[in-house]
């Protein structure tokens, strides 16, 4: 392949992993196992709905810029999923709220996208074998800071890099992860498919890079200057949020979602129909960002791995 630098960033949610079952279905059983009932799981998927709307629009970005935090953040939602729900005078258990933050900060709620681990790590062991240009793997998502303790659950060996965090670049630049940085809107404070969610992490990897290599990452924030520039490339299953905001931010971009998500005026290449090209023939560098599908984010883990492996 050519000498680009590969950063190829993922979604989290429904791309990486996905719940075990429903949302809602999983906070029922948590709630039966505590002693609620009296109400079907219909009922708390739209119970769930309305207290998770009205505590965004209360305290956005999980409670950070308030000073309520993510814990205290979800707690409330927890409740008032519930509290509609199990009528006057009924006083919740004590053990709802920590039982269900557990569960979805972890493992116990969650699976890992089938293929992920043993993917990533081949992937780039081929381009540490087959090639001198370096690849970073990142995390964008839409999310508060519970991201990397589930990808560490589920694992992934997992960077501590997070945007805008103060460790030492010097102490991870050395180490092999799976997962080389975060880039949460939660830390960022802006959203996909707002570009700057894109920048953030961009201006992350830049700074790893250069440590990775022994040289400075830039003077009075300036961006990192890379030895070659980056392939940039984002996976995820929301069409407006991931492909149109990874467009907006001049990366490429795999869409892992439902062909009824895609506008019918678009028609995305598939990865059978590139399995004869290289990555620079399918994202030719100074040329505008492409989207292709995948039906999956094993396809696309695979798919890559093999251009590595042939120094495509």
């Amino acid at each position: 392949m050519g000498r680009r630098n590969l950063l190829l960033c993922f979604d989290a949610f429904g791309t990486l992993f996905h719940p075990k079952r429903p949302i809602a279905e999983q906070y029922t059983a948590v709630a039966r196992q505590c002693g609620l009932d009296g109400f079907s799981t219909e009922q708390v998927h739209t119970s769930f709905r309305t207290a998770f709307s009205r505590e965004s629009k209360a305290h956005p970005n999980y409670g950070k810029a308030s000073g309520m935090g993510a814990k205290k953040w979800w707690t409330t939602v927890i409740h008032n999923t519930f509290r509609p729900l199990v009528g006057p005078g009924r006083e919740l258990p004590q053990d709802l709220a920590p039982r269900l933050l557990h569960r979805f900060c972890t493992g116990e709620g969650y699976t890992l996208s089938p293929g992920v681990t043993s993917l990533l790590r081949s992937t780039k062991q081929q381009q540490r074998q087959q090639t001198s240009s370096q690849i970073v793997v990142g995390v964008i998502t839409n999310s508060d800071d519970r991201v990397p303790g589930i990808l560490s659950s589920l694992g992934l060996r997992v960077s501590p890099l997070r945007v805008g965090s103060t460790i030492s670049l010097a102490k991870v630049a050395d180490q092999q992860y799976d997962i080389d940085l975060h880039c949460m809107s939660y830390d960022v404070g802006f959203e996909k498919p707002d570009r700057r969610i894109f920048d953030a992490a961009e201006e992350t990897a830049n700074q790893l890079a250069a440590a990775q290599r022994g040289t400075e990452p830039g003077r009075d924030g300036e961006r990192a200057k890379e030895a070659a520039p980056w392939l940039k490339l984002y996976v995820g299953d929301e069409y407006k949020k991931d492909v149109l905001g990874a467009r907006g931010a001049g990366w490429n971009s795999v869409f892992v979602g439902t062909d009824e998500n895609v506008p019918g005026q678009e028609n995305l290449l598939g990865l059978p129909q590139l399995n004869d090209k290289t990555l620079d023939e399918v994202f030719p560098q100074g040329a505008p960002p492409v989207t292709i599908r995948a039906e999956s984010t094993q396809e696309l883990l695979e798919w890559l791995g093999e251009q590595y492996a042939r120094g495509g």
